[in-house]
């Protein structure tokens, strides 16, 4: 009965040591958010050095931390759930930065470019009817 009582105890130190974590992370995250905002800043002011796929490299990192942080958010805000779309938006945004930073290859970018497919298709269906919840 003793045993019982105690395991019952793991998921709520679990949680707690998760959501712990999330929050060093998101601290950590907008620490390289503003890092990432004053290079950009830095890129505008001395555009001269910098080409402008680097800037576009730079505004699309810039997103894949926005879009991080706003899923930890929404896990506090969906009583510890994560979203399946928001996963979905960072995979798109990291396949176009991919595209963008490493488009050498036509076969890479083709494949990138069907990766990104899959996953507005995934989008579609889970924004559809079909998978949503009943409140």
């Amino acid at each position: 009965m003793k045993t019982k009582n105690n395991i019952a105890y793991i998921p709520i130190i679990l949680q707690w040591t998760l959501n712990a974590a999330l929050v060093v992370l998101a601290i950590i995250l907008v620490i390289l958010l503003g890092k990432e905002t004053i290079y950009i800043f830095g890129f505008i002011n001395d555009g001269e050095h910098l080409t402008k796929i680097d800037l576009l490299e730079a505004l699309l990192i810039y997103f894949l931390y926005f879009e991080f942080i706003a899923l930890i958010i929404k896990y506090f805000e969906a009583h510890y759930h994560f979203p399946l779309r928001y996963f979905v938006y960072i995979g798109i945004t990291a396949m176009i930065r991919l595209i963008i930073v490493d488009h050498e290859s036509p076969s890479d970018t083709l494949i990138y470019s069907g990766a990104i497919l899959v996953l507005v298709v995934t989008l579609y269906i889970a924004n559809s009817k079909l998978l949503k919840r009943e409140s």
